[in-house]
């Protein structure tokens, strides 16, 4: 028995529209190809999840699997689910966890049209924290295949250049009619008449080119942007595949990430702690002076605000979040050992942690509250 849609991204009948996207985008990252290699189970699971989101994504599809259940669609109707392939599913993530972009990336498109589409390409773009703090325009060079010059096609024999052609199916919502890709031409309507020479079977050869990819502010890592056009040429009149940009991230050295807000490891030696002191702390595209109290103790965060990353959705920024930590010096000399040696019975050097300093524990138990 084919499994429930919603129960395929863990909801609930009748969740909505946002909490259908939602749900789709965390099961598409933890599926996803790159991050399971090798793995079928993973694969048909990221298959699975984009069928349901297909449907579930569509409010007259919604309506009738809402009725009917899978039982709307037997026959091929209105959906392209059990056919769908990894082309199709990466389509959608412009719109996934990317439709807000603009300026080349588009979201689903390109499907239910009567002409082919070329394959799609995917190609990885690593980015610094600074990048994704402003934005950034990257070149890259992509191996796709275009029409040869001088290649001729000629109208399909078997569905007259349409692409399509149409196929009847009962079912118990009566009789269907469906239009399905033509098998001769494999959608393109059109078959070669002229291939020139260096050329593949279909008339296309293989050509390099410079493509520049607009990738906004506030990226994260596993998202996938899509560039129109920009992947293999189809044969005859059909329209090209795009170009799939899986974003990455190198490691920082000063900052580890966390959504849209950054976190930062101050080392401070004991003597600032306890007389307190002012401290330049590095930013992705500055600086900023901070002052540390007299007294101040190890694992105390501060909270600079707005000094994150930016939403990608434009509703501001993330904050800087600073880690105190004291730095207990490991080598001592005679003079030092004895003042500390002197201290350790004097009532100022006794822990006495307020209510307000949090032990790890309490704060591990906060992480996850």
């Amino acid at each position: 028995m084919k499994e429930d849609f919603y129960d395929i991204l863990g909801l609930k009948k009748g969740a909505s529209a946002a909490e259908i996207k939602k749900a789709y985008r965390k099961k598409a990252i933890e599926f996803h190809p790159d991050k399971n290699p090798g793995d079928d189970k993973a694969e048909a699971n990221f298959k699975k999840a984009a069928e349901a989101y297909e449907v579930l994504s569509d409010a007259d599809k919604k309506a009738r699997y809402d009725q009917y259940g899978h039982a709307a669609f037997e026959g091929g109707q209105g959906f392209g689910g059990g056919g769908m392939n990894m082309d199709d599913i990466f389509s959608q993530f412009g719109d996934i966890f990317g439709g807000s972009f603009g300026g080349g990336f588009g979201g689903f498109g390109g499907r239910g049209q009567n002409r082919s589409k070329g394959g799609n390409l995917r190609i990885r773009v690593k980015l610094t924290l600074e990048e994704v703090l402003n934005g950034v325009e990257k070149k890259v060079k992509v191996r796709r295949k275009v029409q040869a010059k001088d290649v001729r096609y000629s109208n399909c024999s078997q569905c007259g250049g349409s692409g399509q052609t149409v196929r009847i199916t009962n079912t118990i919502l009566g009789r269907m009619q469906t239009a399905v890709t033509c098998p001769s031409c494999q959608g393109s309507g059109q078959s070669i008449q002229h291939r020139p020479k260096g050329s593949d079977a279909q008339g296309m050869i293989d050509e390099e080119e410079t493509v520049s990819i607009k990738i906004p502010a506030g990226v994260e890592e596993g998202m996938q942007l899509k560039v129109s056009g920009k992947g293999n040429s189809a044969a005859g009149n059909g329209v090209s595949g795009d170009l799939i940009v899986l974003i990455e991230e190198h490691t920082h050295d000063s900052f580890i990430r966390e959504g849209i807000h950054l976190h930062h490891d101050l080392y401070i030696s004991f003597s600032e702690a306890a007389l307190g002191v002012a401290k330049e702390v590095g930013l992705l595209d500055g600086k900023v002076r901070i002052k540390l109290d007299a007294g101040i103790q190890s694992g105390k965060t501060l909270r600079l605000r707005g000094k994150g990353l930016p939403d990608l959705n434009g509703y501001g920024k993330g904050d800087l979040l600073v880690h105190i930590n004291v730095w207990t010096p490991k080598t001592l000399n005679r003079e030092q050992k004895q003042f500390f040696q002197r201290m350790v019975e004097d009532e100022n050097f006794i822990p006495k942690p307020e209510k307000s300093d949090k032990s790890f524990f309490e704060k591990v138990k906060d992480m996850f509250a």
